[in-house]
């Protein structure tokens, strides 16, 4: 009889996680992302930030989350594209910079698919600890998904 109740409260505490407002569920960050514009600004020589931020997505995993971004170049061949947490004023943000290092030469500007980059980077549960939104930006623009 014990061994019910025990299994009963668990099974209770695990289906308290997917009310909508729960913070405890990791689901709540499947909200589709939406474009902000972003006082124009440009990125540093040794580190440009993109051009413009095409999507974001995360990806649950069961230690955090996986946060993705297609940005988008001003011509093909940028390479090693990251996202860098820089410091945000906004409470419950946590913000990042879409940063990725100039063709060495030259290069077409080109379609926008061979232009397109991907960059991704994990986050913990103590990195979204107080966090309600993440933004990755770039130079005109920035994309932030929320929990629902």
């Amino acid at each position: 009889m014990r061994a019910i109740a025990i299994i009963l409260c668990a099974a209770s505490i695990i289906t308290a996680c997917g009310l909508g407002g729960s913070r405890l569920n990791p689901l709540n960050w499947l909200g589709g992302d939406r474009s902000e514009p972003i006082a124009v600004r440009a990125g540093t020589a040794a580190s440009p930030v993109v051009q413009q931020v095409l999507s974001l997505d995360v990806a649950n995993t069961p230690p955090g989350l996986i946060v993705s971004a297609i940005g988008l170049p001003p011509t093909q061949g940028f390479w090693n594209a990251e996202l860098v947490r820089v410091p945000s004023a906004e409470a419950g943000l946590y913000l990042m910079e879409f940063r990725l290092l100039p063709p060495p030469d030259r290069r077409p500007v080109g379609a926008q698919p061979s232009r397109e980059v991907l960059a991704g980077t994990f986050l913990t549960q103590q990195d979204l600890a107080g966090v309600d939104r993440i933004a990755v930006q770039g130079v005109i623009n920035r994309r932030v998904i929320s929990r629902r």
